[in-house]
């Protein structure tokens, strides 16, 4: 199941548009192929997604999904990705008046929605609940075959979480396509499923399973495809993070690329847990990577800086600098494009 590409979406980001949020929504708007035809944020109603956001794509905001309404959406798209994936209480009469209009609904947060009986009383024939955060079945433990496989496998790695990662694999696996590589994009969160229409949720799966979740889905394409894109979640700094390490385990990775969020020197909402300095970061996520793949050399063979709190001038210095501390090629791949990085994955 993804998104639908033949229906009227409208995407509900509450505080999302500029909070912190927002990045279900933003990535949804900045990728998918689907027809978006309204945003529901009440903050900024009215303004421009465009100037707002630089996503190149010109669609309204309104303050709710009763105004919503005038732009006939057929689906509803929850768009917000808070810690801990809990639905806003606000968030609930927003769900039940688009569900009483008889729109769908997509739901990437925790709680599952389809078997609520007061939403469920709210179906009309034609109309569905998508909970994209389900465990995938018959898994088992992983046991690191995906090393066998003859293909490249990239995972985007971070120092936090939320700065680019699904970005960085998106754009990496666009520019393999381009180039005429046989490419698959891995998604591994809600949004990444959204937009692909498979992958695995992965925060939705219990820790036993969680490599041997990412393990079956990398060894279901790893045949076919001369690439293969791992959507990465987390961050090993990240004091509530446990995606990284079953990624790493499953998806058995031949690269490593870096993400991270330029001049970011702690955990964001956790001042107390520093960045360290990039070199030191990059050799732990090389030092894990190897000792999660039987003591392979897994390299870090590039960075992909997020610039967007920066203007141009700022970014490229900030570009250069990185170069300069870590001696890898680096690039903003969303305000620029993942050309540098893929030549650093083609060529290791």
């Amino acid at each position: 199941m993804r998104l639908p590409l033949n229906q009227r979406v409208a995407i509900l980001l509450h505080e999302g548009v500029t909070g912190t949020h927002g990045k279900t929504g933003l990535a949804i708007l900045r990728y998918s192929e689907a027809p978006i035809v309204v945003v529901i944020d009440r903050e900024t109603a009215g303004k421009s997604l465009p100037e707002l956001t630089g996503i190149k794509r010109d669609v309204p905001i309104v303050a709710s999904v009763a105004t919503a309404l005038e732009y006939e959406p057929e689906v509803l798209v929850i768009g917000i990705a808070p810690g801990g994936g809990a639905v806003p209480d606000d968030y609930w009469h927003e769900i039940k008046d688009a569900l009483k209009a008889g729109m769908s609904l997509v739901n990437g947060l925790h709680i599952p929605m389809a078997n609520i009986p007061e939403l469920n009383a709210l179906l009309k024939p034609g109309q569905l609940i998508w909970d994209v955060r389900k465990e995938p079945s018959n898994l088992s433990v992983a046991s690191g075959i995906a090393r066998t496989l003859p293909c490249r496998r990239v995972l985007t790695v971070g120092t936090d979480m939320a700065i680019g990662k699904m970005s960085t694999s998106l754009e990496l696996h666009w520019a393999s396509k381009l180039r005429g590589w046989r490419s698959k994009f891995l998604a591994t969160g809600q949004t990444g499923v959204m937009l692909e229409g498979d992958g695995v949720a992965l925060d939705a799966v219990r820790v036993d399973f969680a490599a041997g979740a990412v393990e079956q889905i990398v060894m279901r394409y790893g045949k076919n495809y001369d690439i293969l894109h791992v959507e990465g979640q987390g961050s090993l700094l990240h004091p509530g993070s446990t995606a990284t390490l079953p990624l790493i385990r499953g998806s058995q990775p031949t690269q490593l690329v870096l993400a991270h969020r330029a001049g970011q020197v702690h955990v964001r909402n956790h001042p107390h847990v520093l960045i360290p300095p990039l070199p030191e970061v990059i050799r732990l996520y090389e030092t894990v990577a190897s000792a999660g793949g039987a003591f392979g050399t897994v390299p870090v063979v590039g960075i992909a800086l997020n610039t967007a709190h920066l203007d141009e001038s700022a970014a490229n210095d900030a570009i250069a600098r990185t170069i300069a501390e870590t001696g890898l090629p680096c690039t903003d791949v969303v305000r620029f494009d993942a050309n540098v990085l893929l030549d650093a994955v083609m060529k290791d």
